[in-house]
């Protein structure tokens, strides 16, 4: 899956209102943090992750294999927050972010 940019910078807009979801820290990636993860991308499609790890290089490793275990996309990644997107074809209008923001990106 690849994104445009112009999908992307749209995404980041809608992005920017939203709350972290899901926590992933130092205690690694367990069965249940990618089961609440794939919940998650499923309802909303587009969601913010919190990575309360400290050291950088082990947030970007986590990450990166978060992405890759639930097929999503990284949008952004501002420091310890991460903006992830997956699409779902069959996602619920009253839940999906990318369905109830599709207006807003972009003006305030």
């Amino acid at each position: 899956m690849s994104l445009s940019q112009a999908q992307k910078k749209a995404f980041r807009s809608i992005g920017h209102h939203l709350d972290p979801v899901v926590m992933a820290s130092e205690n690694g990636i367990s069965e249940g943090l990618l089961a609440e993860l794939d919940r998650a991308l499923n309802d909303h499609e587009l969601i913010k992750v919190k990575l309360a790890i400290p050291d950088r290089d082990d947030r970007t490793a986590v990450l990166d294999e978060l992405a890759k275990a639930s097929k999503a996309e990284i949008i952004q990644k501002i420091g310890k927050v991460a903006l992830l997107y997956r699409p779902n074809p069959k996602a619920n209008p009253k839940l999906s972010n990318i369905t109830r923001f599709a207006d807003h990106h972009g003006r305030h």
